[in-house]
């Protein structure tokens, strides 16, 4: 079943790498926390993995042209690549919120989504 398109904005990620030019940590936290607003749609004041991988798999629902459940080379940036299914992407989503957990208690809080994941 496809979910409708989330929200345009860029990927956390890429907020986050971008977050650079912020003078203080308390400012990309600041700004985290209007993701971890936007995210948290149960409003407990933390992210589920499933409240991720809804927010974050927007983008595989906006590339998946023909609905298919995989973005096949036509489907992915530049047109070329392996392909990828949205269980495997759902599973890099889930391995980086994992990485991003630091305290383990299955969720993540403005702190955690500041910060990149652990390698």
């Amino acid at each position: 079943m496809r979910r409708a398109p989330g929200p345009r904005v860029a990927p956390l990620g890429i907020v986050l790498a971008c977050g650079a030019f912020a003078t203080t940590a308390g400012a990309q936290v600041a700004r985290t926390a209007e993701y971890l607003q936007r995210m948290d749609t149960d409003g407990d004041g933390r992210v589920s993995l499933a409240e991720y991988q809804a927010w974050m798999g927007y983008a595989f629902d906006r590339m998946d042209r023909n609905d298919d459940g995989v973005l096949s080379a036509d489907e992915l940036p530049g047109g070329q690549g392996r392909p990828i299914t949205r269980a495997e992407h759902l599973a890099r989503l889930a391995a980086t919120f994992n990485r991003q957990d630091r305290n383990r208690d299955g969720y993540l809080d403005a702190r955690e989504l500041a910060a990149p994941p652990q390698r």
